[in-house]
């Protein structure tokens, strides 16, 4: 049984800084592909940025470019999002998702099997 883990979500002023965490376990696929969405009430999931996790090229939502940044830790399948500069806008509750790795990830939700329960990020001005 798959399961994604976040953590790391807080509340932060702008400018500030959080790394989120998500520790995945139980994938029955010899390779994946990881992505970090974000959503607020009312709105659409969006997609902030996503990988394979054997190739690690990742692509990034254009909200979050220069700010943001993903890594992998293959030994403890973990997906890491250090994030900067942070603004109002990026407040929300962030997920994180995987799926086989078929095809280039895309930042779409639909794409994703699997899903954490979330972790907050409130950022205030």
């Amino acid at each position: 049984q798959v399961q994604l883990v976040e953590s790391g979500g807080g509340s932060v002023q702008a400018g500030g800084s959080l790394r989120l965490s998500c520790e995945a376990s139980g994938f029955p696929y010899s390779r994946n592909q990881m992505a970090w969405f974000r959503q607020v009430p009312g709105k659409e999931r969006e997609g902030v940025v996503c990988a394979d996790t054997d190739e690690f090229r990742p692509i990034y939502a254009d909200s979050v470019k220069g700010r943001f940044t993903v890594s992998h830790d293959k030994s403890k399948n973990a997906l890491y999002l250090q994030m900067t500069s942070l603004t109002p806008q990026d407040t929300g509750m962030y997920y994180c998702a995987a799926i086989e790795a078929i095809w280039a990830c895309r930042l779409d939700v639909g794409a994703y099997a699997f899903w954490g329960q979330g972790t907050q990020v409130t950022v205030s001005s």
